[in-house]
């Protein structure tokens, strides 16, 4: 885990860039690893990755994030992306497999109501995509309206949506 979290610090290779991600996200199915890539700082480097401009390697990066995102204590990292977990996916292409990851993100770092308020300037988006989405997009973004729903703080924020 620790070569792999190296080798996607010094490659600016795309290819090997997705791989090491496919590969750390595939590591992240087992919570011991969840622990290791969190102690080898390797949420921050797959962070790092979201910035990235090939779709394929930010989606395998969403991806690896949402797989380390069951453990609560990765969340606590993972949440200083939220912000431009919401960014992408309001500027990535409608249906996209990027809007799609990031949608997924959302939904496990809402299932409870720490990280709701750093989602509130993006429910209008999300209420766009419920209507012009495909049906996996709609599916994604009910998950996490009815995340955010289940929180009363949000109430106001959700029925005040410009849409």
């Amino acid at each position: 885990l620790q070569k792999l979290i190296h080798l996607l610090q010094a490659t600016d290779d795309p290819l090997i860039q997705e791989q090491a991600l496919i590969t750390l996200s595939n590591s992240a199915a087992f919570s011991v690893n969840q622990d290791i890539i969190r102690n080898l700082d390797g949420l921050s480097v797959i962070g790092g990755m979201l910035s990235n401009c090939v779709p394929k390697v930010k989606e395998k990066a969403l991806n690896a994030l949402n797989n380390l995102s069951m453990s609560i204590k990765n969340q606590e990292e993972i949440q200083v992306f939220i912000t431009q977990v919401c960014r992408t996916v309001e500027s990535a292409p409608l249906n996209s497999d990027v809007q799609l990851a990031g949608l997924r993100l959302l939904t496990n770092m809402s299932v409870t109501s720490d990280y709701h308020q750093k989602m509130i300037n993006s429910i209008p988006c999300f209420l766009h995509l419920l209507s012009e989405g495909t049906e996996r997009t709609q599916i994604q973004v009910l998950k996490v309206l009815v995340n955010l729903s289940a929180n009363s703080a949000m109430t106001r924020h959700l029925l005040r949506a410009q849409v």
